[in-house]
């Protein structure tokens, strides 16, 4: 027989530690048993099995260095990050794309076995709330302040967006790519429009992008959003003003030019932070706003996945703990 439901499988990839180790240790001071699961690991150095008979759930059973656990013994599972697997290099390259494919399958197979278990996010809910225009839809309807966007492969909305906008426009992606707190992965960030790159406007027709009103900032805000005993919002404010790089996106700017410093919020603009999180289907999300030199808060973006360690490491915010007390709640 399995031991007690006590076990928390954490998901990430082998370089991810910060965030994950402060997770497992606030779990230990709770009582349960943390279990690390590198993603980039399967299939290579971690064994999952799924049988499904007579249980519409199935059993589950998962296999690592430290030995065996049944999924009867897994109370909970933190989602954080879903990695590209490490495939042996003598793998024949016309066999690499398939096993890929068919590990992730597996392992999204295997993950969503435990939905009825205690699960930040939910797989379907994380996927479903990368839409950003659903997104921005949302945050609007729950009063939110938003910056006028338009989506188009259309060179002539591009052009009449830019006069309307005053010639002020930045450019973004419209699907997410995942930021690390090294700045290691690959990114398509947030950039101003050039005057020459209304010239170029025909690539659009190989993909359509993302374009927004430039808003003024005195500083930016991350907020961790964390649906867990009545909720928490866990705000850092960064001012990326004076950076070159890092002055449209702070993303770009150095370590030495930025850092990150506790900040409050409006009651009002928390509850809707908290509202939307909810309206996602989601437990945690961060969240991106722009605070205007006259106060108002624009609202960006919000990430099902978005890096929160900074936030803790820099500012002092007990994220991983509000993420612990999210990971203990019974199933919703």
């Amino acid at each position: 027989m399995p031991d007690a439901r006590d076990h928390v499988l954490l998901v990430t990839h082998r370089g991810d530690h910060y965030a994950v180790d402060r997770v497992a240790e606030e779990l230990v001071r709770r009582g349960a048993r943390p279990r690390r699961i590198d993603s980039d690991g399967f299939p290579a150095e971690l064994r999952l099995t799924t049988t499904i008979h007579d249980d519409p759930q199935g059993r589950r059973v998962l296999h690592d260095a430290e030995g065996a656990i049944d999924g009867e013994q897994v109370r909970a599972v933190w989602l954080r990050r879903l990695w590209r697997p490490r495939l042996d290099e003598e793998l024949d390259p016309s066999l690499r794309d398939g096993c890929i494919r068919e590990s992730r399958a597996a392992l999204v197979g295997f993950l969503d076995g435990f939905r009825h278990r205690r699960v930040v996010n939910p797989l379907d809910r994380d996927r479903a709330a990368l839409d950003k225009l659903q997104q921005l839809r949302i945050a609007r309807e729950l009063g939110l302040t938003i910056p006028r966007t338009l989506v188009t492969n259309d060179p002539d909305q591009v052009l009449a967006f830019h006069d309307a906008a005053g010639g002020r426009l930045v450019t973004k992606m419209l699907t997410p790519l995942s930021q690390s707190m090294g700045g290691h992965a690959p990114l398509v960030r947030t950039n101003e429009l050039r005057p020459e790159d209304l010239e170029e406007l025909d690539g659009l027709r190989h993909s359509p992008m993302v374009f927004q009103e430039q808003i003024d900032k005195s500083h930016e805000l991350r907020v961790a959003v964390v649906d867990a005993g009545g909720g928490r919002c866990l705000a850092a404010a960064i001012d990326a003003t004076t950076s070159r790089e890092g002055r449209v996106d702070w993303r770009k700017a150095t370590p030495a030019e930025v850092g990150w410093r506790p900040a409050s919020l409006p009651d009002a603009l928390a509850s809707s932070l908290l509202a939307l999180v909810r309206a996602l289907g989601l437990v945690y999300g961060a969240a991106d706003l722009i605070v205007t030199p006259d106060g108002r808060h624009v609202f960006l973006e919000l990430n099902p996945a978005g890096e929160w360690g900074m936030l803790e490491r820099d500012a002092g915010l007990p994220v991983a703990a509000a993420i612990a007390d999210a990971l203990m709640e019974s199933p919703r």
